[in-house]
């Protein structure tokens, strides 16, 4: 699918053009989002980049030549993005291409940030002079919204601290569980952070006339390296609050097995004479006493009560 942009006194708008116009109308975007453009539709983006449209494979490349480059088609940026997926945090690489007349994006998956951007568009919110503004912008949103995502992340991890920490009847292996996912969600948080720092920095190198720009792209990557702190403190509360669980689990495993414990002395005594009497020797004079059986019993009892008085005086129990 692809949907077209165009700058207007400083503001973005979305064009309508009907599919059979494409080819003819093309030149009229300022910005081309490109989402999982099928063979026609990359048939015509190659024919206005003059080099085949970046696939899946290539975008995921992870090396820094291959992920922000320039070459004859323009400045090419392969950016993370951030989505959810069946509860939980993926990221998607999204292919941007800028020239010195439009914007490309190439993507394989539906991210918020491009919704939220086609959103404010429609209600004239997102302002940029040319494509190289419309780039700064999308990653200065994206930003943006990792650092909401963090404050979320935040919230959360302040809910699972009150059932690790305060409340008495949690199931902390649920609270181990929503831990190891905030923990995938910080850490690809930080990924993404990372590697729109390292897009700033190949933009600063390549925008080198854009003074604006420029000072935009700083002031963003200012943000960012707030927001890695931040991501620092919640990795560190994420393992102190782990710990936290699994050494209370242990703690409770310890109570049980500390009742089994005492549970097995307190019966030994009365099973070690009830073992006694259970012997059949020929010459045991007691089992010729009128009063052993019930002699015995009380023997039993008593041998059971005594090793649980004692502990509950020491304070074991």
């Amino acid at each position: 699918m692809l949907r077209f942009f165009k700058i207007v006194n400083g503001l973005i708008k979305e064009l309508d053009i009907p599919p059979e116009s494409v080819r003819e109308r093309l030149h009229e975007a300022d910005w081309i989002d490109a989402y999982e453009p099928d063979e026609d539709e990359r048939q015509i983006l190659q024919g206005l980049l003059k080099t085949d449209v970046p696939e899946l494979d290539d975008v995921e490349e992870i090396e820094a030549s291959a992920r922000c480059f320039v070459d004859q088609a323009g400045i090419h940026v392969h950016s993370l993005f951030l989505t959810q997926a069946d509860g939980r945090h993926t990221t998607v690489s999204v292919a941007c291409i800028l020239q010195r007349n439009c914007l490309i994006t190439v993507r394989e998956g539906e991210l918020a940030d491009f919704r939220l951007l086609r959103m404010r568009a429609r209600r004239g919110q997102v302002e940029a002079l040319d494509p190289s503004g419309l780039l700064v912008t999308l990653l200065e949103q994206k930003v943006e919204n990792h650092a909401d995502g963090l404050e979320d992340l935040h919230r959360q991890l302040e809910e699972v601290s009150y059932l690790v920490l305060e409340d008495e009847d949690s199931e902390l292996d649920e609270a181990i569980n929503r831990l190891a996912r905030l923990e995938d969600s910080n850490g690809k948080t930080r990924l993404c952070l990372m590697d729109t720092q390292r897009n700033i920095s190949f933009l600063l190198r390549h925008l080198s006339k854009e003074g604006e720009l420029r000072e935009t792209l700083r002031e963003i990557n200012r943000d960012i390296e707030t927001l890695m702190s931040h991501t620092t403190f919640l990795f560190d509360k994420i393992n102190f609050l782990m710990d936290s669980t699994q050494g209370f689990i242990n703690i409770e495993q310890n109570q049980i097995i500390k009742i089994f414990s005492i549970a097995a002395v307190v019966f030994l005594p009365p099973t070690l004479v009830a073992s006694i009497y259970g012997m059949n020797f020929v010459h045991m004079p007691e089992l010729q006493w009128q009063f052993a059986y019930p002699g015995a019993i009380g023997l039993m009892i008593l041998a059971g009560i005594a090793p649980y008085w004692y502990f509950k005086r020491k304070g074991w129990l």
